[in-house]
């Protein structure tokens, strides 16, 4: 049996009517954030690069040391992992003299979940291993649940789940903003450490308030920033004078906005953080799908198809005899 381009197509253009013929599902909209969701405020200008955070990553969550060099002396991961859920890069051009400067300067970016407020891993996960806290919006990963079948990894705009492939047991890995932590009333263990509050824990309207008060600053200006948890204020607060910001809240649009939102004064591409949409790569997604398996659309269509070319390749067949017999 064979089956020519034309056929093909004809058979796919019968199928398509039925899909258009299905009632259409309505478009959803991204899911909103909710109204207490805690989250993280990295100021790339404030950031040393000190790597204090990572540590202290580590230290909070049980995670192995990584070695990039030979020597083996020293934790140093290049990238997130199964062995590492934050990380700190080096933005470098020409000569790296300047601090915050986009050319011959350089600056530090924070790498780590961003806890989407509409997640496309929860959206991807069929088993939801991938879950969002209804209170704090943290996006955690039930282990127990997990089939390793890896959408996340692939479903993240922020490429940040990652899975364990050094282990007969592997699981996905990705920060869960130190959620364990805070039943003793513990916060984000990055935060804790940072010296100069480059990372910021506190409820998100509170540190979207705080990088609003920063973009308005004139710059040169000398400010206090607060270190630590700004919903407690647990730390004495960090004077620096004012960089000259990009006017863009990385995190606050983005995907449906993010609980971990960026402050940088050397355009966010650059630091390896890409123009995304408003609206949320699940929203789509599910759109998509609802579309298609509306009313069984999609497998009718498909069936559709198939029966097409199944008839026409039997109405055709040189063996079939007008009234006769197969054996």
């Amino acid at each position: 049996m064979s089956i020519d381009r034309r056929d093909f197509l004809k058979g796919a253009l019968g199928g398509g009517a039925l899909l258009a013929t299905a009632t259409g599902a309505q478009a959803r909209d991204n899911k909103p954030m909710p109204p207490e969701a805690v989250g993280l405020l990295f100021d790339s200008t404030l950031c040393i690069g000190c790597k204090a955070c990572v540590a202290a990553c580590k230290e909070a969550n049980n995670m192995p040391p990584e070695f990039s060099t030979s020597e083996k002396l020293w934790d140093t991961p290049l990238d997130l992992s199964g062995k590492t859920l934050n990380v700190i890069k080096l933005y470098k051009d020409g000569t790296g003299a300047q601090k915050d400067s986009e050319k011959d300067g350089f600056a530090f970016m924070k790498n780590s979940c961003l806890h989407c407020a509409d997640p496309s891993c929860v959206s991807a996960c069929p088993v939801s291993a991938m879950s969002k806290d209804p209170v704090t919006g943290i996006v955690s990963y039930d282990k127990d649940k997990c089939m390793g079948c890896r959408y996340c990894v692939a479903a993240c705009p922020f490429n940040v789940p990652r899975f364990q492939y050094d282990t007969p047991t592997p699981q996905i890995s990705k920060c869960q903003l130190c959620r364990h932590r805070m039943k003793d009333g513990k916060y984000a263990a990055c935060a804790e450490v940072c010296p100069t509050g480059a990372t910021l824990f506190g409820k998100v309207k509170d540190l979207k308030a705080e990088a609003n008060r920063r973009l308005a600053l004139k710059p040169g200006e000398e400010t206090s920033f607060p270190r630590g948890n700004l919903t407690t204020h647990d730390q004495s607060p960090h004077v620096a004078k004012t960089p000259n910001y990009v006017h863009h809240i990385y995190g606050d649009k983005e995907v449906g906005g993010t609980q971990v939102i960026r402050l940088s004064a050397v355009p966010f591409e650059k630091l390896g953080l890409r123009k995304l949409p408003e609206r949320s790569f699940a929203a789509q997604s599910e759109t998509i799908q609802h579309t298609l398996y509306t009313g069984m659309a999609l497998p009718i269509a498909f069936l559709g198809v198939l029966g097409f070319i199944a008839k026409r390749n039997t109405k055709n067949d040189p063996d079939k005899k007008e009234g006769g017999s197969d054996v």
